[in-house]
């Protein structure tokens, strides 16, 4: 069985796509509203050297995300 992927645990340079948003309410609708739905490709552009945040490239445009708002990112 494989485990779960997350945004958070992508590497520096690569491009996933959205599977599934976690979380409910409030921070889902947050989530959705950056453009992180599902079918979404995300290339992770960046991640802080103390690796909180990282800056991710969606929709055409730059986006800096935490990472517990990326754990919640399910990707492939």
């Amino acid at each position: 069985m494989s485990t779960v992927r997350t945004l958070k645990d992508t590497p520096i340079g690569a491009t996933v796509t959205v599977r599934k948003l976690n979380g409910e309410g409030a921070i889902r609708r947050r989530i959705m509203d950056m453009g992180l739905t599902k079918g979404t490709s995300v290339y992770v552009r960046k991640v802080a050297p103390l690796g909180d945040p990282m800056e991710i490239k969606v929709r055409g445009y730059e986006l800096t995300l935490r990472k517990a708002d990326a754990e919640m990112i399910e990707v492939e």
